[in-house]
């Protein structure tokens, strides 16, 4: 059985998102590696959603409600 997975990453603030790598992609890879960790489970990477520079404070994510 296969098991679609999908990321969310999320970063509050504007703060570092110009930089070459930044904590999004960090967090997209880290995730990446961890499905891959569990293929042998039927995981695999579907797609990542990403809202740079919104608040966790609110569900008022465009990338949260497109996963969702």
């Amino acid at each position: 059985m296969t098991i679609k997975c999908a990321i969310y990453t999320r970063k509050s603030t504007e703060h570092g998102l110009d930089m070459e790598f930044n904590s999004l992609q960090n967090q997209e890879e880290a995730c990446k590696a961890y499905i891959a960790s569990q293929s042998f489970n039927g995981w695999q990477y579907y797609k990542t959603y990403s809202d740079a520079a919104i608040s966790g404070g609110t569900m008022e994510r465009p990338a949260l409600k497109q996963m969702l």
